[in-house]
């Protein structure tokens, strides 16, 4: 059995605010509008007219468990995530242009990007990839939408001509993304404030269509903010074969952070129970028989190769 069904996907950064998920009676009108005041949650005191980024002081994690939340899913699976690819490699400048109208000044935060930067980023990135990569770290100023917020609602859209201008920017952001080494088979975490249990029985096959970041560390879920010690949770034991550490290349330094790319796809292997209300669903992530993702150049490695 196929569910496709969405968790919270964004990055794992203590500034990030929270994307809300939606069912598929929720109006798009009414989206839009729960979205915006969603992302009014974590303004920031001191304001300036000038936008500016929030720099954390802790390492918490604060996307990695959203508030109570509902599934997202479609009456129309969303299609592969494919011709991106055939875009050109461009300076990050360029490569946002198509979205000067779809992000509140962007333009600040690109350069705000580049100038983070070093000349001679890790992972044999370049410059601009490794800003692109930044640039999806960055919190815009309240109450406007970020690059990642924006990116991710869209990549979980049905409708993949959404997704379009988004393309030029992809193309650099996934080049750079599959440059860095893959994390060996690795334990990774993530939760909600919901019983899943009964949607996910062991054998169903789910994907995450948008970016999604994750823990290694289970100390910070314990936080009220995220999955906390009391009321319905599940959390997720994500055996992954993918996974991209970006600390290296964010605006914040989370080591225990792991990236998953768009179109992860995992089958459900088991079920616990260790206490009431608690339930831990174990996932491990397959290779789909199908392209979800097309990779974004000529011998692109998205997963490792088999030994």
């Amino acid at each position: 059995m196929q569910i496709d069904i969405e968790i919270q996907n964004q990055p794992a950064c203590t500034s990030y605010t929270s994307e809300v998920e939606f069912d598929e009676e929720t109006s798009i009108d009414n989206q839009e509008q729960t979205v915006e005041r969603a992302e009014r949650v974590d303004v920031a005191t001191n304001r300036s007219t000038k936008p500016k980024h929030r720099v954390s002081k802790t390492n918490s994690i604060t996307e990695i468990l959203p508030n109570p939340s509902e599934p997202i899913t479609f009456e129309n699976d969303p299609s592969p995530i494919i011709e991106y690819a055939a875009e050109p490699i461009l300076p990050l400048s360029l490569a946002c242009a198509p979205l000067l109208d779809i992000l509140y000044n962007l333009a600040f935060y690109v350069q705000l990007a580049l100038d983070e930067t070093p000349e001679n980023p890790p992972n044999g990135l370049t410059v601009h990839e490794s800003a692109a990569i930044r640039l999806y770290t960055l919190e815009w100023e309240a109450p406007h939408k970020s690059l990642y917020s924006m990116l991710n609602y869209t990549l979980k859209s049905s409708n993949r001509e959404e997704l379009r201008p988004y393309f030029k920017y992809m193309k650099l952001f996934l080049t750079a993304l599959v440059k860095i080494p893959c994390e060996p088979i690795t334990t990774v975490w993530r939760g909600v404030k919901k019983d899943l249990s009964a949607e996910l029985q062991p054998g169903t096959s789910l994907t995450w269509w948008s970016f999604s970041s994750c823990t290694k560390s289970l100390t910070v879920l314990q936080n009220n903010m995220y999955l906390g010690t009391v009321g319905e949770r599940t959390l997720f034991s994500v055996e992954t074969i993918n996974g991209r550490i970006i600390s290296d290349h964010s605006h914040f330094t989370t080591e225990d952070e792991v990236l998953l790319l768009p179109g992860t796809h995992m089958v459900v292997v088991s079920h616990l129970v260790p206490s009431p209300d608690l339930y831990i669903i174990h996932l491990k992530q397959v290779i789909p028989e199908e392209t979800l993702l097309e990779p974004p150049f000529e011998g692109a490695v998205l997963y490792p190769k088999p030994k």
